[in-house]
């Protein structure tokens, strides 16, 4: 019998999509990134073209363990985290770690969780869209950039804590111009 793989983002999906999508199908959740920046460094290379450095998230190893044992028993991997920049980027490293063509028909997305929507969504398979992830890297990177430069500033003029991003950054320069 086949068997396909699901990966959901969010584990409060998993019992709702098993209970429609029945024997034929194993529901898994990624609980979010599985690979990110590292949380207490710069990681990104700004001598070398702004290259980010991705790794495993500490909490995540199991996860990726389980999801990597699963994909072994499967004849088919659906990638359907959260249908926005996010979930386009955790698709993509899922993909990664799961020797997953990205150029293969393995992402599907649904803005609903009905089994209308859900089984249409599988009906129409799209490789992993790579605007969307180089979108979220550059994001990220620019978090990263504006943040661990600016933040510690705020730190001193301002109050310890403060957290100083690209989009408070942007309304702060608003403002003060203003």
């Amino acid at each position: 019998m086949t068997k396909n793989l699901i990966i959901v983002e969010s584990p409060g999906k998993i019992k709702t999509l098993s209970k429609f999508l029945g024997k034929d199908f194993i529901v898994e959740a990624s609980k979010g990134h599985v690979i990110d920046l590292p949380p207490s460094r710069f990681g990104v290379s700004t001598e070398n073209g702004f290259v980010p450095d991705f790794h495993v998230v500490k909490d995540r190893k199991e996860v990726i363990l389980r999801l990597q044992k699963v994909a072994r028993t499967v004849d088919r991997i659906y990638l359907a985290p959260d249908p926005d920049r996010e979930g386009e980027a955790i698709s993509w490293h899922l993909a990664h770690i799961l020797k997953i063509d990205p150029a293969s028909d393995c992402r599907v997305e649904f803005n609903e969780i009905t089994e209308n929507a859900v089984r249409s969504a599988l009906k129409k398979p799209r490789p992993i869209d790579m605007g969307r992830v180089d979108a979220q890297q550059a994001r990220r990177v620019l978090d990263r950039l504006v943040g661990y430069n600016l933040s510690p500033f705020l730190w001193r003029k301002v109050r310890r804590g403060l957290s100083a991003g690209r989009v408070q950054s942007s309304a702060l320069k608003l403002i003060c111009d203003r």
